[in-house]
């Protein structure tokens, strides 16, 4: 492959107005769209050499329609909207982009778990409707809160995200452990502890793993109500890992403290999400899958995305 290739990505919408966006035009005949619902498909598709793809779904049959199609990128880290057994067939590489979001999701993490566990929200609420101003004292919070030195930090999924929480949590003097899914001791200078023991003795179970067969729906009512009544739950990874309905319900029965939320089985959320539900807003932030989404992750989605298509085009 040697002549500048047709190039389409057809869902940019979260990274088309970054600076570097336009850099696009320097490898190629260059097509961008917003968004690509279904029966736009292969009106936006057909033609293209090199495909660009977040979270649209190159299933097989799709694939199979694209004779031109040469090289597949995803805009993300997972890569399980494309059909890879059919692209392989047609010789045709799946490139992702990894690394892109690490400090961007690890921020929120901490940022979401600070956030519901101190109460900010409805505080920042009490100074501006006035609450505060009526105290009879210099301070004021509707419930207490702790730090975290010395507190026991659970982490689902100790890869590249999950190393970035744990070094921010252990900054704060937290003990830091982890469960692996797959059973693997990872390099880290961490205890591996089982699930069970994960939940039973952490005051915060942050979830960073990929959502494979053997993660979705890990953390069911079960597994809830093991955790400490005083925990908090982060889940900054995918939706399908926590059972939403179960963890609505362990909420409003006091299993747990609190809950921080960035990722949905059904995204965006619909009206009416299980989640929209929970009896306590204050104990459930839930914020719309941005954690990845800083600016400097997405340059960094787009700087990986051209490489890709350098390298996969040389």
């Amino acid at each position: 492959m040697s002549a500048a290739p047709k190039i389409v990505f057809l869902d940019a919408a979260s990274v088309d107005k970054l600076p570097t966006y336009d850099k696009f035009n320097e490898l190629g005949e260059f097509t961008s769209y917003a968004r690509t619902a279904s029966a736009e498909f292969m009106e936006h598709a057909t033609g293209a050499q090199v495909l660009i793809t977040n979270k649209i779904e190159l299933t097989a049959e799709r694939i199979e329609q694209l004779p031109d199609l040469r090289l597949i990128c995803v805009a993300a880290t997972g890569t399980n909207n494309v059909d890879k057994d059919a692209a392989k067939a047609r010789n045709i590489p799946v490139r992702n982009v990894s690394g892109y979001s690490t400090d961007s999701v690890a921020q929120l993490t901490m940022t979401a778990l600070f956030a519901v566990a101190m109460d900010l929200i409805y505080l920042n609420r009490a100074v501006y409707e006035g609450h505060y101003g009526k105290a009879k004292d210099f301070t004021f919070w509707r419930h207490p809160f702790y730090e975290l030195g010395g507190a026991r930090f659970g982490i689902i999924g100790m890869g590249t995200i999950g190393r970035r929480v744990a070094e921010l949590a252990t900054a704060y003097g937290a003990k830091v452990v982890y469960y692996s899914s797959r059973g693997h001791d990872h390099d880290v200078p961490y205890p591996r502890a089982e699930l069970d023991e994960l939940l039973e003795t952490c005051e915060v179970i942050s979830i960073h793993c990929a959502l494979t067969d053997d993660t979705r729906n890990l953390l069911g009512y079960a597994e809830l109500k093991k955790m400490k009544p005083s925990a908090y739950l982060v889940n900054m990874a995918r939706g399908g890992i926590v059972d939403e309905a179960a963890l609505v319900r362990a909420l409003n029965e006091d299993r747990i403290a609190g809950a921080a939320i960035d990722v949905f089985t059904e995204e965006p959320l619909p009206d009416d999400h299980v989640y929209l539900t929970v009896r306590d807003q204050h104990r459930l932030l839930l914020t719309p899958h941005v954690a990845w989404a800083s600016v400097e992750a997405r340059t960094r989605l787009i700087e990986g995305i051209m490489d890709n298509i350098r390298q996969g085009w040389e």
